[in-house]
């Protein structure tokens, strides 16, 4: 459901904008971005409330709340409220994705913890591959549909989880994390994205587009000086000193971008450009995701002796590749499989490449007792990207009245998350393990905060 949620609302993003008049692209924007930085702040400091307070009462808080928020977002009148109770489901969904994945690790035989976890991670994949045809079913319905779907499955999954899911929790989790932390860490990246997105509207210039960046800068900095007082903090700075693990995170955050950028990018052209419903978009977007799988075995079978650095740094320019190769194709006349697809298949193996291996590699040097922070932790560096992507993309795309000017925005779009991309693929080299090969992933410990 937290997965599925990403990539079925940016198919119903153009039937959204069109049911809230008034409401600009970079207002909508806010559906997309409130739930990543939340969700991306909150996760770590949400695994180890559950840790300490019991992974199945947070699993049940998580759910509930992310199905209550689910009917709010479906019965929002404007953007604002929607924006509001996504907010919700974030925290749901912090909550929810790491009491998850302990309960299963702490539930699945020694011998067979592995495979289990795999099944769990799974799950995500399935989203990012369905999702966007999900969604276009639905919204041809409604795109309230989009959010009501959560509540039966929500429903089904407490009752199941009350019946037949033990509890489990850490009994050496006997702090608080660092809840300050996390609320500045929201404040920063939440201002840091409004200086982007009206930037354009507001005047680079302007004073409130200066606050917004002395706001993100003063509560970054504070941010930094709570995760260095504080004994259980949101980023550790024994792990970023830990060199393949801090240059993971930057690769994370340098893929992320281009990434969510792209995925919004194309479905905009797609919707408002080509006029497709959502059903057709939501089905041209699928292809890419079917990729991901496909190339991730391809690199796991037969790139094992290739340092897991230069494989990311692949995908990475792969995936700018292709969105250079929409940039080439696209025209006013819709050309699907002539114009979008050749290049949405191409970074769609990018994808393949880098992304499950960014996750892997990143853990690959630090001690098993940190695997599952670190996890979360990379996790959140991606959820800031995703942010900072679609930021992006709506301040360069603005708000063309032309299909001459939307061509050249776009384009310009393109060009730059490709560059962007180009960054991560220099940087990919630098988070190869020591071993300079991924060993099988590690569950060591019963928690993990992110997928």
């Amino acid at each position: 459901m937290a997965s599925l949620d990403v990539f079925i609302v940016n198919v119903a993003f153009d039937a959204i904008g069109a049911d809230f008049h008034g409401a600009s692209l970079a207002d909508l924007s806010w559906v997309l971005n409130a739930y990543a930085i939340v969700f991306a702040a909150f996760l770590v400091p949400a695994g180890r409330f559950v840790d300490r307070y019991g992974r199945k009462r947070g699993f049940l808080v998580g759910l509930a709340v992310f199905t209550a928020a689910s009917v709010g977002c479906a019965m929002a009148g404007d953007v604002w409220t929607l924006v509001g109770f996504r907010i919700a489901q974030a925290i749901g969904a912090a909550v929810l994705t790491p009491a998850s994945l302990g309960l299963v690790i702490a539930a699945a035989p020694p011998e067979r913890r592995t495979a289990w976890v795999r099944i769990w991670a799974a799950a995500g994949a399935l989203a990012a591959a369905f999702g966007p045809a999900v969604g276009g079913v639905l919204v041809q319905v409604s795109w309230h549909w989009v959010f009501l779907v959560n509540v039966p499955i929500g429903i089904l999954a407490m009752i199941g989880t009350w019946v037949w899911v033990p509890e489990s929790r850490d009994a050496t989790a006997i702090r608080n994390p660092d809840v300050l932390g996390a609320l500045l860490l929201v404040l920063s990246i939440g201002a840091l994205s409004l200086g982007i997105v009206e930037g354009p509207t507001w005047g680079w210039s302007s004073g409130r587009i200066g606050g917004a960046w002395m706001v993100a800068i003063v509560a970054m900095a504070g941010f930094l000086a709570s995760s260095a007082r504080h004994p259980v903090p949101v980023i550790s700075r024994a792990l970023m000193q830990v060199r393949p693990f801090a240059w993971a995170n930057v690769t994370a955050l340098l893929f992320a971008i281009p990434f969510a950028a792209a995925l919004l990018a194309n479905i905009l052209w797609m919707q408002q450009v080509w006029h497709f419903s959502a059903i057709e978009t939501g089905f041209g977007v699928a292809p890419g995701p079917l990729m991901v799988p496909l190339f991730a075995f391809l690199a796991a079978r037969f790139l094992r002796g290739v340092p897991v650095g230069a494989i990311v740094a692949a995908g990475c320019v792969l995936f700018g590749a292709g969105g250079l190769v929409i940039a080439a194709s696209v025209g006013a006349q819709p050309d699907y499989v002539g114009a979008i697809l050749p290049g949405w298949l191409i970074g769609g193996a990018g994808v393949g490449l880098a992304l499950p291996n960014i996750l892997s590699a990143a853990t690959a040097d630090l001690p098993a007792s940190q695997g599952a922070t670190g996890s979360a932790i990379v996790n959140m560096s991606r959820q800031i990207g995703t942010a900072l992507g679609v930021s992006l993309l709506i301040a360069v795309i603005g708000s063309p009245a032309t299909y001459d000017a939307a061509h050249t925005s776009f384009r310009h779009a393109w060009w730059l998350f490709a560059g962007i991309a180009g960054l991560g693929a220099l940087a990919a080299p630098f988070m190869t393990p020591t071993s300079h090969r991924v060993a099988a992933p590690r569950v060591a410990e019963p928690s993990s905060y992110a997928h």
